[in-house]
């Protein structure tokens, strides 16, 4: 008997284009110098690594990343990791700031004007399909599931959705289904959010993932750019337009999140505040995270550089290098200094009696000796002067630093040299 044909992969004719231009002001200092998609995460990778790696990790071989506010670090990482996919190979990998290519006066007005500004680099791949995709979520999604669901059920476009509780909804836009998950509507933070018609108290929301017909998309994007009343945007303008006018599906997360034997529920998660950045860095620090990046079938890719391993020396009562239930990239020398549930990323210099607990420290930071930080987020490059206490008196933090809601305390190097100035 013939061998039964497995279904040619739809990702194959697929294009992913990934919106990267938000600025993330919620996450205040930390988007001072790059975009959101920018800002680092979790030991190694920065938050667009993830979206960029579902795409790779799903089949899509054609990529494109549009970028617009403080764009240079977001590229030069992108340069530095992305750079090895191969026309030769039918891939592609394109990087498309905001370049005034339809006007000279225009930069992107919005989501689907950063997508319309790019329709002939699109079709010259001649892509069957677009994976419209935000860059400034962690998750692990197939896409090759969504895109399969989107055939089948014969839609205009298929919205990702994820399910939150009614009473968390209304900071989101919200799909209102029927028992087929048709949209019937689509309402942009309601006060009153409608049910899932089989999960009450449960409603989906948008996790601003599109799947379109290439050409279906084309059309729409040009009908809204010939509208005035337009704001050009996909969530605002050209999703309800289609829900009243074609045919919309939503797409459960559950049904196609990737998830290793390590993780219990499907893991998202919006890091735009302080606090959920630091939480959502922090407990990877937890035996089994919510989030196994150890997952060797689902790699999340990211530039990666050429350096040695860490190092933690020296060994007598209170100068000894040690870490306790936490991560510590490459490059980091801890030096008789001691890291309480703590993420670190590469190129850290921790010196001797310095004390850490729940500290979220970026690339080549260095603290002094005798430094004492408690829940803290240290940016880029920060050096901690000798002696300097943080979180342990929050009225004095609060005069020095930037203090989140819940207690977070983010120190950039600009802070630090108010201080000794």
């Amino acid at each position: 008997m013939p061998m039964s044909k497995r279904p040619q992969p739809l990702a194959r004719d697929a294009m992913a284009y990934v919106l990267a231009g938000g600025r993330g002001s919620r996450l205040k200092e930390l988007t001072d110098r790059r975009a959101k998609p920018a800002v680092f995460f979790g030991g190694k990778t920065r938050i667009i690594d993830f979206a960029l790696s579902n795409a790779l990790n799903s089949g899509i071989r054609h990529l494109g990343v549009a970028t617009q506010y403080k764009a240079h670090s977001l590229i030069r990482h992108l340069q530095r990791g992305w750079n090895f996919l191969r026309p030769e190979r039918n891939e592609s990998f394109d990087i498309l700031p905001a370049s005034q290519r339809v006007s000279e006066t225009q930069w992107y007005e919005g989501t689907a004007d950063a997508v319309y500004q790019n329709i002939d680099i699109i079709e010259s791949y001649s892509p069957e399909y677009m994976v419209i995709l935000a860059g400034d979520h962690i998750y692990k999604m197939d896409y090759e599931l969504m895109l399969r669901q989107h055939v089948e059920a014969g839609a205009d476009v298929t919205v990702g959705c994820l399910e939150v509780p009614r009473e968390e909804a209304s900071s989101f836009g919200v799909m209102h289904i029927d028992d087929k998950d048709n949209i019937i509507s689509f309402v942009e933070k309601p006060a009153d959010p409608p049910s899932m018609p089989d999960k009450p108290g449960f409603s989906l929301v948008s996790m601003g993932i599109y799947v379109f017909r290439t050409n279906f998309l084309l059309e729409q994007l040009r009908r809204d750019a010939n509208d005035p009343e337009s704001s050009r945007d996909f969530g605002k303008d050209i999703i309800p337009y289609i829900v009243k006018n074609g045919k919309a599906v939503a797409h459960r997360f559950a049904k196609s999140c990737v998830r290793s034997s390590a993780e219990d529920e499907a893991y998202w998660r919006d890091v735009g505040t302080l606090d959920a950045y630091w939480e959502a860095n922090i407990d990877l620090t937890d035996v089994t995270p919510d989030l196994d990046l150890y997952d060797r079938d689902w790699p999340i890719w990211t530039y990666s550089e050429l350096k040695p391993p860490a190092k933690f020396v020296h060994d007598e009562d209170g100068r000894r290098g040690m870490a306790v239930s936490s991560l510590v990239a490459g490059d980091c020398i801890v030096s008789g200094a001691a890291l309480w549930r703590s993420l670190i990323f590469t190129g850290a210099r921790i010196n001797s009696y310095a004390n850490l607990e729940e500290v979220v420290m970026l690339p080549d930071c260095y603290v002094g000796r005798s430094a004492r930080l408690k829940r803290v987020i240290l940016d880029h490059g920060v050096r901690i002067p000798e002696g300097l206490v943080v979180g342990e008196d929050p009225e004095s933090d609060a005069k020095r630093f930037r203090v989140s809601e819940k207690g977070i305390c983010l120190i950039t190097q600009p802070m630090i040299d108010r201080l000794e100035g």
